[in-house]
């Protein structure tokens, strides 16, 4: 198992790890936000910091909204829309190069987070008076950032709920105002779910077995692995008709397997659904068609 890189802000009170960037975002190519932003929150700990590099723009944020929950596989990049409210006055200058703000969230306490996820590139702001803008952006998580030096963004523990927050930077000179608990979202492992009915055709009266996988998401060899010890539905659609009925419960196996048998009453479509937990959305196969005679 790899570990995940940190690196920690100089009074101890911040440690990082999202914050590197990945390989397709390495130093040189990278966005200045994200670059600037990093240096910012991980200097939110520093009580000097502000102090030592000019004033702390004064901007608030409110009627932020994310996403409820964020499927996050094993290679694919995830772009998560965001939007929010801004306020500010005359220490910020909204819509100059020197002054840009986006979006982040948070694993544990802003003070002391697990982890921190945050945008490539600044939101995009539309001023509504002198004084207030409405802001787009989004978060950009990288699942298999990782290599061998372990400079990936998640690891399975992970998982569950975090908290967003939004930045005001200015990179010249560097100046931040960092807010947090502005809204709560779930990362999660994304789910796959597996289902075959065989034997296809059957006779009416006879044994149909069922058999499928859940598996989810692991952050830390970008594979997919076996969800064990899960309830996961059995349900049935009979030809012609629209819903799924629910036959059964089966428990997924020390592998993530399911297997089970029903006897063959009409022709449907056989599929598993899994409802999901805190850590892993919910799923449910594409249904399977078997022909009884």
């Amino acid at each position: 198992m790899r570990t995940r890189a940190i690196v920690a802000a100089a009074s101890g009170a911040l440690a990082l790890s999202a914050l590197a960037l990945p390989a397709a975002h390495a130093a040189g190519s990278a966005p200045s936000f994200r670059t600037e932003a990093a240096k910012a929150v991980a200097a939110a700990g520093r009580t000097t910091y502000a102090a030592s590099a000019g004033s702390t723009p004064n901007v608030s944020f409110s009627n932020f909204k994310i996403a409820t929950a964020i499927k996050v596989g094993t290679s694919n990049h995830v772009a998560v829309p965001v939007t929010y409210s801004m306020t500010f006055d005359s220490t910020y200058k909204l819509g100059t190069t020197d002054y840009d703000n986006g979006p982040l969230i948070y694993k544990g306490s802003l003070a002391a987070p697990d982890n921190v996820l945050i945008a490539d590139n600044p939101a995009t702001c539309t001023a509504t008076s002198s004084t207030t803008a409405n802001c787009t952006g989004q978060i950009d998580i990288y699942p298999a950032a990782g290599t061998a030096d372990a400079s990936y963004q998640l690891i399975n523990s992970d998982a569950g709920k975090w908290t967003a927050g939004a930045l005001a930077v200015t990179p010249t000179p560097n100046v931040s105002a960092l807010k947090g608990d502005l809204a709560t979202t779930s990362v999660q492992r994304y789910s796959k779910l597996t289902v075959d009915a065989s034997p296809e055709p059957v006779k009416k009266g006879k044994t149909i077995t069922v058999t499928g996988a859940l598996t989810r998401a692991n952050w830390e060899d970008n594979a997919y692995h076996g969800y064990t010890v899960q309830p996961v539905k059995l349900q049935f659609r009979k030809a012609g008709s629209t819903t799924y009925t629910t036959l059964k419960t089966v428990t997924s196996s020390s592998t993530g397997s399911l297997k089970t048998t029903v006897t063959a009453t009409a022709d449907g479509y056989f599929r598993y659904s899994f409802a999901g937990t805190s850590t892993t959305p919910a799923v449910s196969a594409a249904g399977d068609y078997v022909d009884v005679q």
